[in-house]
């Protein structure tokens, strides 16, 4: 397979990425357009080894770090460019051959910002969050589920897990409760679901406990009030180089855990949280800050006195968002400088 075009060599080389079809647009080192074709799955693979070293510009997708990795071990630089920065770029309607163009064109922007690629240990870590999270989801769906028809029967159980792990136990037991047997049957069945997907939960639990342990950045992140297991692992899975942050801000922006501004005419507007980046992530990091507020009136450190300050200001809801702020930050700088947390620094 031909690896350029005759009118001269590939420099840039954009790709709109699918499961099974690809769309590649080249250019030259004077900008202008020597390829244009869709390939399959290993007509891209035999193609991209047989290319001399370019400029690679992908969209962050499914699938987008595997290219990432193959990409590079043949050589080629390779950049990957969250979807909203490359939308300005598509020209007219959209196809696959429009957005390869854009993706070509975006990728050669001296102030575009990239995303970071993940290694396969990162990617194992979120998988297992990933499966822990729907895990978690499907428990309490089951437990809804128990709950709603017991109501059914006149038999309601107060909300949460806990309760209705204390509950089903003895109404099976119970004769006189009026259930059928049929629907005991059942009642049952759906509690030992419950219960291996308990089993289920526990297993990813220690498995992130073992990743933690052997990690030295995810026990240095666990020494920050409001950082547990979860958030630790779950912010080495996502960040991996903290170097392509220049501050702690970028990394509480890339969070989405800083104000959106509206800003115009030098009037600075700024409204509630952008909510841009990892939801999951994001979710984490303020359930922690929303430990930190309930407890903080226990300790009288420089840290928890602004926490209370604040909490009296505008309220326990901002106060959380504002300490996952924080946290986000210290995090950061905690990577960046191998150093442990300590309250007199904050």
């Amino acid at each position: 397979m031909k690896t350029h075009n005759p009118k001269g060599i590939i420099k840039v080389l954009g790709i709109d990425l699918a499961k099974n079809s690809f769309q590649l647009h080249g250019i030259d080192k004077e900008g202008k357009t020597i390829f244009k074709k869709k390939m399959t799955r290993k007509q891209l693979t035999l193609f991209i080894a047989n290319l001399p070293p370019c400029l690679i510009g992908l969209e962050a997708c499914g699938g987008s770090h595997h290219w990432v990795r193959t990409f590079t071990e043949f050589g080629h630089n390779v950049k990957m460019i969250a979807p909203q920065f490359v939308k300005p770029f598509v020209k007219s309607n959209k196809n696959d051959a429009i957005d390869a163009e854009a993706i070509c064109e975006a990728v050669q922007r001296p102030s575009m910002r990239f995303v970071p690629s993940k290694s396969i240990a990162q990617q194992d870590i979120q998988s297992i969050h990933r499966i822990r999270s729907l895990l978690v989801s499907r428990r309490t769906a089951q437990s809804n589920q128990i709950r709603g028809l017991l109501m059914e029967y006149g038999i309601v159980i107060p909300k949460g897990i806990n309760q209705v792990r204390k509950a089903i136990p003895i109404l099976l037991e119970d004769a006189e409760n009026r259930l059928t047997p049929l629907f005991r049957e059942q009642l049952a069945e759906l509690y030992d679901e419950m219960m291996h997907l308990d089993e289920r939960v526990e297993t990813m639990l220690k498995k992130l406990n073992v990743i933690c342990s052997q990690n030295k950045d995810c026990q240095r992140l666990l020494t920050i009030p409001g950082v547990g297991l979860l958030t630790a692992t779950a912010l080495i899975a996502a960040i991996g180089d903290i170097s392509v942050f220049k501050s702690g801000r970028e990394l509480a922006a890339w969070l989405g855990l800083v104000p959106r501004q509206h800003s115009t005419g030098g009037k600075p507007t700024l409204l509630g949280i952008s909510k841009r980046g990892d939801a999951y992530l994001r979710t984490l990091l303020i359930h922690g800050g929303r430990a930190v507020v309930r407890i903080s009136h226990l300790y009288q450190d420089k840290r928890n006195q602004w926490v209370e300050v604040l909490k009296k200001r505008r309220g326990e809801n901002i106060t959380a968002v504002a300490v996952a702020n924080k946290n986000a930050r210290i995090a950061w700088a905690l990577l960046t400088y191998q150093s442990d947390f300590g309250v007199a620094r904050v």
